[in-house]
């Protein structure tokens, strides 16, 4: 490794490790107004796209929350996968269908007791349904991807797996691809390294930002 690439890499890695701090800090009632926000923003944005399917991640307590803009999409008939990491690095993919509200699942996107999921090898929660090959992804036309931090020029900072960047990186053709992260994680520059994939955009509690047409 590179003197270059080693401080990129050791930049990412205290980098994380203070975002990761920031989220598990963030208070009750900041999260409550987030959730409100960030899925009016998801809404928006797959309202305007228009895919009649998408990949999306089920969303942790400190993760920006994507549950309720699930729970949407599910409503609209619009065909949700979601990843499932797996021991070799790629990415399985499984269909998704939000349970009942009245089965104990949160309106507002938190892990409930009722919406428990399977946790994948990366610690993901996963869905209890039939897995998909790494290849489903090829046919979604949009792709909701976590991230550590985004910066202005399109660079995602995921949380070191490499996970979304292989994916990214092997699809000949991509359909839009949007990271989902807090305000705060919308910076101006990032450490880059050789195998990071580039996002068109990021979707934040704020706004809709879009990196290229």
């Amino acid at each position: 490794m590179s003197s270059e690439a080693e401080h990129a890499a050791h930049a990412k890695r205290a980098l994380r490790a203070e975002l990761r701090e920031r989220r598990r800090i963030r208070p009750q009632h900041e999260r409550e107004v987030v959730a409100e926000r960030l899925t009016q923003q998801l809404i928006a944005l797959t309202s305007s796209l228009g895919p009649r399917s998408l990949s999306c991640y089920l969303s942790t307590p400190d993760e920006p929350p994507t549950r309720a803009f699930l729970r949407w999409a599910g409503e609209r008939d619009i065909d949700v996968l979601v990843p499932v990491s797996r021991d070799d690095g790629l990415l399985d993919w499984a269909p998704y269908a939000p349970p009942p509200l009245d089965a104990g699942a949160s309106p507002g996107g938190s892990v409930a007791a009722a919406d428990a999921e399977l946790l994948d090898v990366a610690g993901m929660p996963v869905p209890d349904a039939e897995l998909l090959s790494p290849l489903a992804i090829n046919d979604v036309g949009l792709i909701l991807v976590p991230a550590a931090a985004v910066d202005r020029s399109g660079v995602r900072m995921g949380w070191g797996r490499g996970y979304f960047d292989k994916t990214l990186g092997s699809m000949s053709s991509r359909p839009p691809v949007f990271a989902v992260v807090f305000d705060d994680e919308l910076v101006e520059e990032l450490p880059r390294e050789a195998h990071d994939a580039p996002v068109d955009g990021v979707v934040t509690p704020s706004g809709i930002t879009r990196f290229s047409d």
